[in-house]
């Protein structure tokens, strides 16, 4: 399977001269490239094929006047920006085909000079890592890398990124093996996880306690915001409160992805199996309110994603139980089953709640239970992906 090992980066003051100059070459190839297919579509002409691009947009523009700077930065980079664009019209048919899972695309779109950037480079373009560990990139040259973790083997291709904050990253692209870890007592360890706002997540045996993130730096985000409204437009004051507000953004993105790799990576260790509840998180988080605030602090989604890529890696067993299952009312008691729980937004209030059989059932943990059971039926029936 394919990964990304990512890595902070710090160039020098020519060498961000040099990948802003990267970042601005492929932004207007992408532009003039996107263009000249919009006139086909619109004179009802034949789509021009990536090769024709390439040959009109890359190798003829460097010989103009008006684009001759084309030249100064790596041509790798502008050929994988075409193929990006090739890419973004690939995934828009197949989305408007209804071959393509997921979320409609729509078709691409004329890119502008915003404070995210990001350009690649594969192995034709021989970037390399040095043996002192730099790396280095063509006509760029050997940008330091702060190194965490040694790569599993050489990388096939790297993104070089610039976020909003001004921080810069390299991303490599690797191919892994799966490292199935020692199994564990099916019986003992697998576990359903009940998602939800009040706790971040209900396991068998323990609950993890909601990080809330964002609203720690809420105030002091707010504080930067007003400040940023009150600046003059195109002025150094406002340039410098809009990167004040990017960064207090970035680090509460970094906590929250380093807080759902350490739960999920601990889950996969001491779980044999992993049950969890399909949760339409887009849809909790499009209604406005303070609910719907939490919903996007606690990044359920990217949870859910990710503790299923480490299930599959690492050998552990998942299924996904439908959203309408009613988890939550119903009596996980042996021998009831009926559907009695607190029901609707007034019952989120009710955090404990007894059953007509006499069983006292704590909201969460309830709920985690009949997950669990639910997902154990989905498992024997062979269908884990429901």
């Amino acid at each position: 399977m394919k990964l990304r090992y990512q890595f902070r980066l710090y160039p020098s003051a020519p060498q961000r001269t040099k990948l802003t100059r990267a970042f601005g070459c492929a932004r207007v190839v992408w532009n003039d490239a996107l263009r000249a297919r919009q006139d086909a579509h619109k004179q009802d002409a034949k789509r021009p094929r990536a090769a024709e691009l390439s040959k009109r947009f890359i190798t003829d523009a460097k010989k103009t006047e008006e684009r001759h700077w084309l030249d100064d930065v790596s041509a790798v980079v502008l050929q994988q920006s075409l193929r990006d664009l090739e890419t973004a019209y690939s995934n828009f048919s197949a989305s408007k085909k209804g071959t393509r899972k997921g979320p409609k695309m729509g078709p691409p779109k004329f890119k502008k000079k915003t404070s995210r950037q990001a350009v690649r480079f594969t192995t034709n373009a021989r970037f390399s890592i040095t043996e002192d560990g730099a790396l280095r990139l063509p006509k760029i040259g050997d940008v330091k890398v702060r190194w965490s973790r040694t790569l599993p083997c050489a990388p096939s291709s790297v993104t070089v990124i610039k976020d909003a904050a001004g921080r810069y990253f390299a991303s490599f692209v690797v191919e892994a093996e799966d490292k199935p870890l020692p199994e564990l007592d099916l019986d003992e360890t697998d576990t359903g996880i009940d998602l939800g706002l009040s706790s971040y997540a209900v396991l068998r045996g323990r609950k993890i306690a909601s990080p809330k993130f964002f609203r720690r730096q809420e105030k002091k985000l707010r504080r930067a915001q007003r400040k940023l409204s009150r600046a003059v437009k195109g002025s150094n004051n406002r340039r410098k409160a809009k990167l004040a507000v990017s960064r207090i953004h970035a680090r509460i993105a970094d906590q929250r992805r380093d807080f759902i790799e350490q739960e999920t990576t601990q889950i996969t260790s001491e779980s044999q199996a992993v049950y969890l509840e399909d949760l339409n998180v887009k849809g909790m988080g499009s209604k406005k309110g303070k609910r719907a605030k939490s919903v996007h602090d606690q990044s359920l989604g990217m949870f859910a994603r990710t503790l299923e890529a480490k299930c599959h890696r690492y050998g552990r067993g998942f299924a996904k139980v439908d959203r309408w299952f009613p988890s939550t009312q119903l009596c996980s008691a042996p021998g009831c089953g009926s559907i009695e729980g607190p029901k609707g937004l007034e019952g989120l209030k009710i955090r404990k709640w007894t059953c007509s059989c006499g069983a006292v059932h704590d909201r969460d943990e309830n709920a985690e239970r009949n997950i669990r059971r639910e997902g154990r039926r989905i498992v024997a029936e062979g269908r884990p992906d429901t």
